[in-house]
């Protein structure tokens, strides 16, 4: 089997890359990954001795280098990580979001439907479902929530899950789309609200923090995501999208204390500042049809894996 992974040298494709070498040592996998600010060819470094490993330097939004590596490589499979992601820069600059994101991932789809390809993955957000009221705990979003999305980020994001599925329905590709809830663990970007807060922490620095802080999250280990998204590609239903979700809610402030509690780091470098553009209130995953349909899904414990996360950004 081969496999293709796009934005292999970010935080999740980096992740995703060393899960499958582990669980399937036989599989090829073919990195590519454009190394923008946010993808690090250092993240792959221990992949590059094994024998099934490959990586190729490309941006998914080049149709020749894209056509050539389908041609050459002929994947079976595509996972798509390759995205700009950070909301803060999309609401800075959207046209960059439009064009990776959106046009980025139908130049693969092209692709893919050309060459033949088993099965195209879709890696996408809960964030395309906008937001829950904080004083709703009972609410969560389901695959058939309404797309609402709230930045340029999660819009460019809904528009290539709403792409993917078009090519599923007009020239029959196979495609699954995964939208997860916010990922944390080894690999992060320094943006990133948790690897920002631990970097800060250790250098005595303020931490940021939106508005009052309130706005709830659901986190889920990073390893954790790949187990599932694993599952999703050999055993999800063709023109299916699942909810990948971690069950863990909290609020950023409290999220952020934790972090300083575990690091003995004091709360008085916590600096409250405006309020995001559009921030969204609050996630939360229902995944009862990936843990009906594929599962059960193992998730591991976040007090434990955040402590481990801290120690590897340490």
């Amino acid at each position: 089997m081969k496999i293709l992974v796009t934005g292999a040298a970010g935080f999740i494709g980096t992740n995703f890359v060393y899960y499958m070498l582990d669980t399937h040592p036989d599989y090829r996998i073919i990195a590519y990954d454009a190394l923008t600010y946010a993808g690090k060819i250092e993240n792959l470094q221990q992949a590059m001795p094994h024998r099934n490993f490959s990586f190729i330097k490309g941006d998914i939004r080049d149709r020749e280098t894209v056509a050539k590596t389908f041609a050459e490589n002929k994947p079976d499979m595509v996972v798509n990580f390759a995205a700009e992601s950070h909301v803060d820069r999309s609401i800075e600059n959207p046209s960059i979001f439009l064009e990776t994101n959106v046009m980025g991932t139908e130049v693969l789809l092209e692709a893919a439907a050309i060459h033949g390809v088993q099965r195209f993955h879709q890696i996408s957000t809960d964030e395309v479902y906008g937001d829950l009221p904080l004083a709703r705990p009972d609410l969560k979003f389901t695959e058939t929530s309404p797309l609402r999305p709230s930045s340029p980020y999660s819009a460019s994001k809904a528009a290539a899950d709403l792409l993917a599925l078009a090519y599923h329905r007009t020239y029959g590709l196979d495609v699954t789309i995964s939208r997860c809830s916010n990922n944390y663990g080894p690999f992060q970007h320094e943006e990133k609200l948790i690897p920002k807060t631990i970097s800060n922490a250790l250098s005595g620095k303020t931490i940021p923090v939106y508005g009052t802080g309130e706005n709830v999250r659901d986190w889920i280990y990073v390893k954790d995501h790949c187990r599932a998204i694993d599952a999703v590609i050999h055993r999800g239903r063709s023109g299916e999208v699942y909810n990948i979700g971690g069950n863990f809610e909290i609020s950023n402030i409290k999220l952020i204390k934790m972090i300083l509690s575990f690091l003995n780091a004091p709360e008085d470098l916590i600096e409250f500042t405006a309020d995001r553009k559009g921030h969204d209130l609050r996630y939360a995953i229902d995944d009862t049809k990936l843990q009906n349909e594929l599962g059960p899904i193992a998730i591991s414990p976040f007090a434990e894996k955040l402590k481990e996360t801290i120690e590897w950004y340490r």
